[in-house]
């Protein structure tokens, strides 16, 4: 039985396990998206004293025993998660790594290095709703001030009722805010506003510091993206276990 060979411009040359990358991140995100959706319904179970789940910051809901902002803003029927959960997905799902992860893990556009695109046209970000890819040097700004937040929440996290200490708790909380800064200050935006947009640094040393420092961090901005996803459902999810009794909280409160 005759078979007819692929188009030259179609056939897979490599050899290797190219394929591999595309589904990791098929996989990494997808479980993401899963518990993140399911996380994000929850009205309870997102505070600990002093501990407070990063999805639920800031945490305005009648539900919370302390407040970000000093008040209770919402009902406690209402998810906490969805106040702020458009801001993480905006700059997040623009962000160039993750286009580029999504553009070849999900789209095939193209899945790999000399691998053939699964589409036959390309229109670019210039047609919805890919144009929208665009709002990502704004959502930076509301990432960043989401940062500061996280940041505050995370420094609450070393005072517990009976006075000043560190848990483990506390320091999950602490890593997810550090991997989730190096995430947001190493973004490709981040290092356009320190500097970036500037034709010269001559006689800007403060400047060409300042971009400098971000163009170094931001040769990890992928591996910070993963860490920073992978720390804010770790952070989440031991305050869940340790509000449903599951596990114990080792700290040390110094009164």
């Amino acid at each position: 039985m005759a078979t007819t060979a692929l188009p030259a411009q179609r056939r897979v040359l490599r050899r290797d396990l190219w394929w591999l990358e595309p589904l990791f991140i098929v996989v990494g995100l997808g479980l993401f998206v899963v518990y993140a959706f399911v996380t994000g319904v929850q009205t309870s179970g997102y505070h600990y004293a002093p501990y407070l789940s990063p999805f639920a910051s800031p945490c305005i809901s009648a539900n919370c025993e302390t407040y970000s902002f000093g008040r209770a803003l919402l009902p406690a029927w209402f998810p906490p998660a969805f106040f702020v959960v458009w801001i993480p997905v905006a700059f997040r799902a623009t962000c160039y790594f993750l286009r580029r992860s999504y553009y070849r893990a999900f789209f095939w556009s193209p899945p790999a290095c000399a691998v053939p695109d699964a589409r036959s046209g390309y229109t670019g970000e210039t047609a919805f709703p890919f144009i929208l890819q665009n709002v990502h040097r704004y959502a930076w700004y509301l990432a960043a001030l989401l940062w500061v937040v996280d940041l505050y929440d995370a420094l609450l996290a070393f005072h517990f009722p009976a006075g000043f200490g560190i848990g483990l708790g506390s320091v999950l909380m602490i890593l997810d805010v550090v991997f989730l800064g190096l995430y947001v200050f190493s973004c490709h935006s981040c290092r356009y506003l320190c500097g970036g947009y500037l034709d010269r640094f001559h006689g800007k040393p403060v400047w060409h510091r300042m971009w400098s420092a971000v163009s170094r961090i931001n040769t990890r901005h992928g591996v910070f993206f993963w860490l920073s996803l992978l720390f804010v459902v770790l952070t989440d999810l031991y305050i869940r276990l340790l509000v449903a009794g599951v596990i114990t909280d080792p700290r040390i409160v110094f009164g």
